[in-house]
């Protein structure tokens, strides 16, 4: 069982999260190019501000508002080196950044993709919603097959040398509007939801942070420690 830091981080910038991400991520680098003894994988959960960020594969287009918009709105909108399109993080949304050596857990890139969707998938399981995925569309939906179909959680990942940065985020009381100035990951035909919308009430953010940290440790075989 390999030992994971879990990092429960408050009011920071996108900016601080991103340049703490980075430094864990190539020291984690370092550590395999010296091929020293493992280090302690990462966990990193945080609630951001208003930011929209593009991944490597964005179309501009996808970003509605316009400055003067994103400017009343404060939000930030960043270009990262994650896969994927636009997306959204702020308040009320848990994001989580696996830090982590996919070779030292014996898998590749996919699996590891397919464990997060799991660890999502059981988190709202706890919650009594049903959420599963969607061949060939990275992330977690509820009502799948159904004409109200919609996401609820969105992954996008980098990869170096099987070290991996960003993660998830899971919308749980956040404000759904933002997504309006957006086409969420580019894709415009279909909505976004919330564990807030979906169970009709504030979802206790700490109890979420405690069910994914629970369900990341059994999936991926941690012994998490704060």
């Amino acid at each position: 069982m390999l030992s994971c830091q879990l990092h429960l981080l408050q009011n920071q910038s996108y900016d601080q999260t991103w340049d703490f991400q980075r430094n864990l991520f190539q020291d984690m680098l370092n550590q395999k190019a010296a091929k020293e003894n493992t280090l302690p994988l990462h966990l990193i959960m945080i609630e951001h501000p208003h930011v929209y960020t593009f991944g490597k594969s964005a179309d501009r287009e996808n970003l509605l508002a316009s400055d003067e918009a994103l400017n009343d709105m404060q939000a930030k909108v960043y270009d990262i080196e994650r896969g994927g399109d636009i997306t959204y993080h702020g308040p009320g949304q848990l994001v989580v950044y696996p830090i982590f050596d996919l070779e030292a857990l014996g898998m590749g890139v996919k699996v590891f993709v397919q464990n997060i969707e799991k660890v999502i998938i059981n988190t709202l399981a706890e919650y009594n919603i049903v959420a599963g995925t969607i061949p060939d569309r990275i992330g977690v939906w509820v009502d799948i097959d159904q004409p109200n179909e919609r996401k609820i959680a969105a992954i996008g990942i980098k990869c170096s040398r099987f070290v991996s940065m960003h993660g998830l985020a899971l919308n749980v009381n956040t404000d759904l509007s933002m997504f309006n100035h957006i086409v969420p990951c580019g894709i415009a035909d279909k909505g976004v939801t919330s564990m807030e919308m979906e169970l009709g009430g504030k979802i206790d953010m700490f109890e979420v942070k405690e069910k994914m940290g629970k369900h990341f440790a059994s999936i991926f075989g941690l012994e998490i420690k704060l």
